[in-house]
């Protein structure tokens, strides 16, 4: 039998293309068109938005006159705004009041409801009810309850002889308010994927620990943190997140008073734009936002490896 490997080809065959299959093709625009719509969504409502953003902080705009671009002019005008760093300090007094409190009540919560008992069910869906009410509808619940006059607490402590203050109009009390508030808003929804994280953890590794003679805190320590930390992890940049886009429970229980003591940043941002009606402002302040978020998420991402136990 002869060999095929003598056999020379030619220049034109070596250029030759393969001929392209036709199914191939049609299976390539079937393609496009499935996610063509989700293509479309990104570029009309997101990407060409936040292009629009960005021109718009390049201007000044405001909303019934005709923009004027000013370059890096309102960015510069942000580092030089007293107003701006008062906020900034605000929103990093609440992310830094709300994230270890939400963190802490959910995973002890957890530990208390991961355990199956008859009726578990009940506290579980108790707690994590707050989560699936309508932001502004808390909000305004909890107004009424720390009102200083008819509300619901300052009555109870009434009761006790106690004078309430006035909770939300005390420089030195409404921002804790709302932290707490949205702490208790929000807290059902970590406990949850804690929950789910402490449920993954074997069982053999608290026996074993048991068999060595460590306690309860040890055990915690050094078996539950490790073991749950992904978890951690999440809820934390989460939470980090959501802490540094608070809007709607300020703008329903004190819009920023008293005085700017609980005026956050995009309570700012709105304020700007919607009362001043400094849009190319508004779009710079949002652009901050954004970078202010990016840095922090970047940080525990980077910093993750050194806590954040993966099992091989």
């Amino acid at each position: 039998m002869e060999s095929n490997m003598n056999i020379p080809i030619s220049p034109e065959q070596k250029k030759a293309k393969p001929k392209r299959n036709p199914f191939h093709r049609e299976a390539n625009v079937s393609g496009w068109l499935f996610v063509s719509p989700m293509v479309l969504g990104f570029l009309v409502l997101l990407l060409g938005p936040l292009l629009l953003a960005f021109y718009m902080s390049l201007t000044d705009w405001p909303l019934l006159g005709e923009p004027t671009f000013v370059g890096m002019d309102n960015y510069k005008a942000i580092f030089s705004d007293e107003e701006f760093w008062t906020v900034v300090g605000n929103t990093f007094t609440f992310a830094a009041g709300l994230v270890p409190l939400n963190i802490a009540l959910a995973l002890g919560l957890a530990l208390l409801l991961v355990r199956k008992l008859p009726g578990i069910g009940i506290f579980r869906t108790a707690i994590f009810v707050p989560v699936m009410t309508s932001l502004i509808v808390w909000a305004i619940v909890w107004k009424y309850l720390f009102a200083t006059d008819t509300g619901f607490i300052n009555q109870i402590l009434q009761l006790f002889g106690i004078t309430g203050p006035a909770w939300l109009y005390n420089p030195q009390l409404a921002m804790p308010v709302v932290i707490v508030t949205s702490v208790l808003k929000n807290v059902g929804l970590n406990m949850v994927l804690f929950i789910a994280a402490l449920q993954q953890v074997p069982v053999h590794l608290y026996e074993a620990a048991r068999i060595d003679g460590a306690g309860r805190a040890r055990q915690f320590f050094q078996i539950t943190v490790p073991m749950i930390s992904p978890t951690i992890f999440l809820t934390t940049l989460l939470t980090i997140i959501g802490s540094l886009k608070v809007f709607g429970q300020i703008y329903v229980m004190t819009q920023g008073g008293p005085g700017d003591s609980t005026k956050v940043l995009v309570y700012y941002i709105w304020e700007k734009a919607f009362k001043n009606f400094e849009f190319g402002y508004a779009s710079a302040l949002a652009f901050v936002l954004f970078f202010i978020i990016f840095v922090f998420t970047l940080l525990q991402w980077q910093y993750r490896k050194r806590w954040v136990f993966h099992e091989e």
